[in-house]
This record gives structure tokens, C-alpha cells and sequence, in this order.
């Protein structure tokens, strides 16, 4: 098939290509290369996949010295028109939507980049897929949706109409927009809740990341609710495991859906909510414990209360995705041992 990946050059994006160069498929990946975080890691991304630094260059469309099969455009999901363009040239089957504003914390002090990428951005993919016939969208939604909902594990048949960032916000509101486009259209969607994803090329702004970073420089690090954080940790291998689940189980008609008693992970259009994570919560100390012993050097914690935006606890439910054989192979021990190990080689050779 003929894929488009959307932030191609992520953390999750580039994995994602990497799988699906391998199963033969033909894929274009699509990144504004933002400055959120370090471009370099961006841009080493991309070279690992063969796209050299021609990609810097907007809507210039670079083919891989890799994979032929493989081709990376600079633009800007908010670039309609250019969108259009390159949709109307290149007849996708299949839209994995994985760019986006990240991060709970940056949502708040920058509101507006979130609209325009989360927002503005993803209508664009869905006029797409509504004007040329894209057999199945697949979105990157989050498990801070979840927001106050308190009960454990976290389940997509329950309401998440409680976010407590706009970062959720933004994609509680993707979630109801691809269902009015399934509705409307008969747009086959499936939207991925994320739990905490980690892993080697993982994304510098997050906390295992700025973890290790401070722990080989001697810095402190910020503990937030004193270590008391739990999070459903889940390694890329997991994450990419069930994303290509998803590709291959588009969603149908529910007929059994009823309105009087609505199951929000499904619908009488062709629409499915799931949860990807492992399904195993760690307290965020256990974690930190883990990076030391790979670092073999001790952190030094900065033990702080619970920030605004952020929730105590996740834990999935993942019983959507294990219907289709989904199941978790990897323990921190091992994810995070080849994490330490990437990272200690990236930042050396770099």
C-alpha cells in the first residue's frame, strides 16, 4: 500500500517508516521539522532513513539513498493548498496522522501552536481523506485525554470529556472530528490513545530523556510528585507493534452500537478508539532507579509536588488492541537498558 506518515521525522513517525520500509510498502513522510525540540535529532532521524539534508528545504520532496521506495517532504500540515496538492499527486491508501504539537506542559504557556497544528492541521487531513478517497486514517491521540477520570485501568468505553491541558484538549477535539468525518463520509478512522511512549531516537522533552541527560552531566533532576507518578510506560517496539494492528483491522460499522447507551470507543459510522500501552504501570521512582543502573551513576532529585496539567496515574486498558492478538513484549528493564545504550552512543559520536 501507499502510505502518508505525518511527522516523519519523530520519534514515533520515524519508527513507524522504518517498519513499513521493511514490509515492502511505499511510503511518504511528511515533517515541518520544528525547533520544539533539537532539530538535529530530527535531522539524524531522517539520514538514518536515508533523507539527507535536502529535506531542510520546504515542499522539496527527497527520495531516500536508502529506500527507493521512500520519499520526505518538508511542509506544514496548516499548508492546505500544498497539501492538497501533494495528496492529489501521490493517491495515499492509507494516512497514518502522527505530526503534532506535543507536550502537557508547553500547551500551557503556548496555546496557540496547539490550535493550529492539532486543530487547524488535522482538518486539512481530513478534508483529504474525505476528497480523495483514503481507504483509512489512523491519528495519534493521547492518554492524557483522560484527564480526572480516576477510575483504573483507563478504558475507551468511558467518557474522557475532562482534560486538564489544552494539549489534551486538542486531542479529545481530533477524536470528534474524525468521527464527524466517519460519520459524514464513511472515512474508516482509529484513533490511538499513546501511553507514555520511550525508547532509542525517543523525543528529548520527555522525562526518561531529561533523566538520562541529567544523570550523565551531574545535574539535578526534577521529581515531580515526589516520585509518586505512576505512568503505563511503553516502549516504541509496543507502540509500533500495535499501530500496524490498527493498519490492518480497519474499523467497520458497529451494528450493534446503540445510542440510547453509547460505547464512546465505537459508533455506527466506521470509527474505533484504542488504547496502546503496556498495560503495566511503573512508579516514576522505580523508573528513575532503572536509568541509574544503566547510567551506573545516581541521580540527583529534585522532589517537587505534581505540576499543573499533569495526572497522578495512567494505566491502559488495551483489551480493543489484544482482540487482534496486541500484546506488550517489552519490560522497562529491557526497553530502558537499550535506551541508556543509544543514548550513551548518540551523544558520544555526535
Amino acid at each position: 500500500m501507499k502510505f502518508l506518515v505525518t511527522g516523519a521525522a519523530g520519534f514515533i513517525g520515524y519508527s513507524l517508516v522504518n517498519r513499513l520500509i521493511n514490509d515492502g510498502h511505499t511510503i511518504i513522510g511528511l515533517d515541518n521539522i520544528n525547533d520544539y525540540y533539537d532539530v538535529r535529532l530530527k535531522f539524524s532521524r531522517l539520514e538514518e532513513a536515508g533523507i539527507g539534508r535536502q529535506a531542510a528545504e520546504w515542499n522539496n520532496e527527497v527520495i531516500s539513498q536508502k529506500y527507493p521506495l521512500y520519499k520526505f517532504v518538508r511542509m506544514n500540515l496548516e499548508d492546505k493548498d500544498a497539501l492538497i496538492a501533494l495528496a492529489e499527486r501521490e493517491k495515499f491508501d492509507v494516512i497514518v496522522n502522527l505530526a503534532a504539537q506535543a507536550g502537557v506542559r508547553y500547551s500551557i504557556e503556548n496555546p496557540d501552536v496547539y490550535v493550529q497544528s492539532n486543530i487547524v492541521g488535522f482538518l486539512n487531513i481530513l478534508e483529504v481523506c474525505r476528497h480523495f478517497s483514503v481507504k483509512h486514517l489512523i491519528y495519534a491521540s493521547s492518554s492524557s485525554v483522560y484527564g480526572l477520570n480516576k477510575e483504573m485501568p483507563f478504558d475507551v468505553v468511558n467518557n474522557a470529556n475532562h482534560p486538564v491541558s489544552l494539549y489534551a484538549a486538542s486531542k479529545k477535539a481530533n477524536e470528534l472530528m474524525a468521527h464527524t468525518y466517519s460519520h459524514l463520509y464513511d472515512i474508516p478512522t482509529s484513533g490511538l490513545r499513546f501511553f507514555t511512549v520511550y525508547g532509542p531516537w525517543g523525543r528529548p522533552d520527555m522525562a526518561y530523556f531529561l533523566f538520562a541527560d541529567a544523570i550523565k552531566n551531574g545535574k539535578p533532576i526534577k521529581v515531580f510528585n515526589h516520585g509518586k507518578m505512576m505512568r503505563d510506560f511503553t516502549y516504541i517496539d509496543d507502540i509500533i507493534d500495535g499501530i500496524l494492528l490498527t493498519v490492518d483491522n480497519p474499523p467497520v460499522k458497529n451494528s450493534q452500537w446503540s445510542a440510547l447507551n453509547p460505547d464512546p470507543s465505537t459508533s455506527s459510522a466506521p470509527y474505533r478508539i484504542y488504547n496502546i500501552g503496556n498495560n503495566t504501570p511503573v512508579q516514576l521512582m522505580s523508573f528513575i532507579r532503572e536509568i541509574e543502573k544503566y547510567m551506573e551513576k545516581k541521580a540527583v532529585m529534585d522532589l517537587m509536588d505534581i505540576q499543573d496539567g499533569d495526572v497522578p496515574a495512567t494505566w491502559a486498558n488495551i483489551d480493543g488492541l489484544a482482540a487482534y492478538g496486541y500484546k506488550p513484549q517489552t519490560p522497562i528493564e529491557i526497553g530502558l537498558q537499550n535506551f541508556v545504550y543509544w543514548f550513551n552512543r548518540y551523544y558520544t559520536n555526535s
